[in-house]
């Protein structure tokens, strides 16, 4: 598979045109979207190897395309956003006392931090999906075809799942809630809250350019942040890799979950469920989808694709 047919060239060519022009009309383009298609169309040109890494990655491209798809019809159209409800819940279960006070724990540490956890949070937080992709990129070029296609589409499942919870229970990140309180105003834009600290340490608007262009603010239940490294972790161990690399996963993801609270983009309370919403994804993916033989079987016809990439 080595050599690509005027067919192929035709196809990708075609597809990422229509694709772009659909985003276009639709939804509105953003520069990270063309790049993306761009880096797809040179990976998938350039070597059969690009193009192993190119198809591997159609269930994370699939995963950013529906959650940008999601401006199309806002969670808080469903159902009334949560605004004070979570917040008193998260009082009443993790309340810290500060004094004569009692706050959330995010209102706790944008009162409490210091320069080296900052540091350290943004670090953590910039593994959200760099982090698996880095283990599923491992499994791929470890000749873990099988293992890898598990990954990416559970992943991907569990994206799903997080994106029903969104429209189930739309809800607030806290952050909002300190800065404007228990009123929803859909005209608010992201906001990179407590990981501004992150972006001043490092003299670089590093968080900023990615909240920019926050899809939905209201989307904070189950935080899919705590979610995705959980994931990552889950494989890990499943497909039996070594100790470093399951200890490095945990660590990781820890610092992810710390990070979500320290700098006040989501409750624990959010935090909890993700890290629910990951660990029921993969029991239903490999329980229930992988004993499905047409599922199974797809799954297979990927992986055997992917391994004849060299």
């Amino acid at each position: 598979m080595s050599t690509l047919s005027r067919r192929e060239l035709v196809a990708v060519g075609l597809a990422s045109l229509a694709f772009l022009a659909v985003q276009a009309m639709v939804v509105g383009l953003i520069p990270a979207q063309v790049l993306m298609v761009a880096l797809f169309c040179l990976l998938y040109v350039a070597h059969p190897l690009t193009r192993k890494v190119a198809m591997a990655m159609l269930p994370f491209i699939a995963f950013e395309i529906m959650y940008d798809w999601m401006r199309l019809y806002p969670n808080y159209r469903v159902n009334p956003v949560d605004l004070r409800g979570i917040y008193e819940s998260e009082l009443a279960l993790f309340g810290i006392s500060d004094g004569a006070t009692t706050m959330i724990p995010c209102q706790y540490f944008a009162l409490h931090h210091t320069a080296w956890l900052d540091l350290l949070a943004g670090i953590f937080y910039l593994c959200w999906v760099p982090g698996p992709i880095a283990v599923g990129l491992w499994l791929l070029f470890r000749g873990e075809e099988g293992w890898y296609v598990r990954f990416a589409l559970c992943f991907l499942l569990v994206n799903l799942l997080g994106f029903a919870g969104y429209y189930l229970h739309p809800t607030a990140p806290p952050w909002y809630v300190l800065e404007h309180g228990f009123t929803a105003d859909f005209t608010v834009g992201g906001s990179t809250a407590g990981l501004s600290r992150f972006d001043r340490l490092v003299g670089l608007s590093v968080f900023g350019s990615i909240y920019v262009n926050n899809s939905n603010i209201f989307a904070a239940l189950p935080s899919l942040h705590a979610a995705y490294m959980t994931v990552a972790t889950a494989y890990a161990v499943l497909s039996r890799r070594s100790w470093p690399l399951v200890t490095l996963c945990c660590v990781v993801s820890v610092g992810i979950w710390l990070t979500a609270v320290y700098s006040c983009h989501h409750y624990v309370i959010d935090v909890v469920l993700g890290v629910f919403t990951a660990l029921m994804g993969v029991f239903l993916f490999e329980r229930l989808l992988m004993r499905w033989p047409p599922f199974r079987g797809f799954a297979e016809r990927y992986a055997h694709y992917l391994s004849q990439l060299k």
